[in-house]
């Protein structure tokens, strides 16, 4: 690093960019190794409390000094919400990070950063502050509705973890995938993702703010984090890379050096967990179609029997079974129905018995049959989740994952699980624990994973959760719903590309379901073993058209099945290390 003046600037050369510290107004220029200017940061960020807005009313003066490996600057400020706050940017050759500290006594509500008020310079005026962008394009990695993934710099895109089919709300695919956006500059791409230390991922949302060449980033903590004393933010890391998926791979490389998101070894994988998948919940739907009822009533014994004697007459034999929606009594406790599975343990054998093993869907979240008193309330008292901070459900889910995995129980082998993104969320939440965001994602996956791996240590975890913060607590990822009428291979191309950046070491469930039609069925079905472990819903016929399933499309579906696993059995019992 190379530190220099030029007038009342100071300059910070790595080799992948400079810094420039205006000495005359309150940010500092980023300008790529060509000399591009990429953005105008505004150095002041507001961190607002639950129960104020802050303001930076007075600054200090830039202290420069070197670190190991590279070179800081930090300045102090004062404010409307704090004690005090420090500015810091750490800076390497190639990459930087900056971080905001604060000192007092909150919660904190939402943490903005390169956007804030500001009334601490006569010449600027005062009110709020926004960074400048020479953007084309910002990239958001998560997936939505419209499969929109590049969007103006001026636009306003988000991250998070929630996620239902209502407007805004489109993007309940990936719960969560990195916090990372990406700017494009023309001559390369800058990553801007969230670095956060283990234990502080308590933020539910990431957001990427834009306005006419200018923009400011936030996360949102919704008041479930205390300040008491000094609290450092997650940093935001800078990183150059060619493209938009190189960017995010730095993004996820820079957490993982940093001790921020854990590096998964296995000495083995089971060869099952790479076979072909049946999941019964587009058959159901078919049904649902056929009857005009609600697809959860068929997910009935009689009813699988049936899907799986209709492929085996097509000889077709998936190696995991995944009964769907809802085999359950209620969502909340996991205890068969027996009225529509009078024999599940039964059933689960005889699928052992013809090779194949079976995962129970979950759906996360869901307090149906638990005590409200272990749940997450609003304020009226309502419960609104179950709540893995409150050791009465954990033992709760304990239980329930032993009674589904164990030979006492009924043996299944793993879980499939859903409705991720109905974690809650919101300022007026009672939890047990403080435990918010990310890290209540983290503790509730937690619970499940460690006590399946307790019980079942060639258990299979199934989830649509691809952030690297998450690697140790899944060891497949599904792909998650198609959305109809958008081009479905590019859309799975996408997801899988994230995905495989995020965890590498994780197996991908391609999914497959809902689909336009019987041709859209067919040309997904094509690239299928390019992205992951093929994954059936259908037995007999497409569930929104109708249509039955040929000769032909049986015998595509062999095809694709026989030539999947062979690739992949070869290095499956050799030590993986990511």
């Amino acid at each position: 690093m190379n530190l220099t003046t030029q007038n009342d600037n100071v300059v910070m050369t790595g080799s992948a960019y400079s810094l420039v510290f205006c000495g005359d107004r309150p940010f500092v220029r980023v300008f790529s190794s060509g000399g591009d200017l990429i953005t105008e940061l505004f150095v002041f960020s507001s961190v607002h409390p639950l129960n104020g807005r802050d303001e930076t009313y007075e600054a200090g003066e830039w202290i420069f000094r070197d670190i190991p490996g590279g070179m800081e600057a930090c300045v102090a400020a004062n404010s409307t919400a704090w004690a005090s706050k420090l500015y810091r940017f750490s800076c390497f050759p190639d990459r930087f990070t900056y971080t905001v500290e604060v000192e007092g006594h909150a919660e904190l509500a939402e943490a903005l950063y390169f956007g804030g008020y500001y009334s601490a310079s006569l010449r600027w005026s005062s009110g709020f502050f926004w960074s400048g962008q020479e953007f084309r394009q910002v990239f958001n990695p998560e997936p939505n509705v419209p499969e929109v993934f590049h969007h103006h710099p001026g636009s306003t895109t988000k991250i998070d973890l929630m996620g239902v089919p209502l407007p805004a709300k489109g993007d309940w695919f990936f719960t969560p995938p990195p916090f990372c956006f990406a700017g494009d500059y023309g001559n390369g791409w800058l990553a801007l993702g969230v670095e956060a230390r283990p234990g502080e991922n308590l933020f539910s949302e990431y957001h990427y703010h834009g306005s006419l060449k200018a923009f400011y980033l936030s996360l949102s903590y919704e008041g479930h984090t205390q300040v008491r004393g000094r609290y450092v933010l997650p940093a935001i890391g800078f990183d150059f890379a060619a493209d938009e998926y190189q960017a995010l791979a730095a993004h996820v490389s820079a957490l993982k050096a940093a001790g921020f998101a854990p590096t998964v070894q296995r000495e083995e994988t089971p060869a099952w967990w790479r076979t072909p998948i049946f999941c019964g919940w587009g058959s159901q739907c078919y049904l649902a179609e056929l009857d005009g009822g609600k697809a959860p009533d068929y997910a009935r014994q009689m009813h699988y029997e049936r899907f799986l004697e209709a492929l085996e007459e097509n000889r077709l034999q998936p190696g995991i079974v995944v009964l769907d929606d809802k085999w359950q009594a209620t969502y909340g406790e996991n205890l068969v129905d027996e009225t529509k599975w009078p024999d599940l343990r039964g059933f689960i054998e005889r699928q052992h018995q013809a090779g194949r093993r079976v995962l129970l869907w979950l759906k996360a979240w869901d307090p149906e049959g638990v005590p409200v008193e272990e749940c997450v309330t609003h304020q009226g008292g309502g419960a609104v989740a179950v709540d893995p901070t409150n050791p009465a459900y954990e033992r709760r889910l304990r239980a329930a994952v032993r009674r589904m995995l164990s030979t006492d129980g009924y043996n299944a082998d793993g879980f499939k699980i859903d409705f991720s993104a109905r974690i809650p969320s919101g300022p007026g939440l009672r939890s047990f624990g403080r435990v918010w965001g990310l890290e209540l994602m983290k503790r509730y996956l937690d619970i499940l994973y460690s006590e399946a791996k307790l019980v079942k240590p060639d258990a299979l975890i199934m989830a649509h959760t691809p952030h690297p913060y998450l690697a140790d607590m899944v060891d497949m990822i599904r792909l998650n719903d198609i959305n109809v009428g958008q081009d479905v291979v590019r859309a799975m191309r996408h997801r899988a590309r994230v995905a495989t950046i995020a965890l590498p070491h994780a197996i991908i469930d391609t999914d497959n379901w809902p689909v336009t039609d019987r041709q859209s069925w067919r040309d997904y079905l094509a690239v299928q073993t390019e992205l992951g472990v093929p994954s059936l819903y259908y037995s007999t016929h497409i569930d929104r058209t109708r249509e039955p399933l040929e000769a032909s499309d049986y015998e595509l579906i062999r095809e694709s099945w026989s030539r999947f696993p062979l690739a992949d059995l070869k290095t499956s019992n050799a030590k993986q290390e990511v």
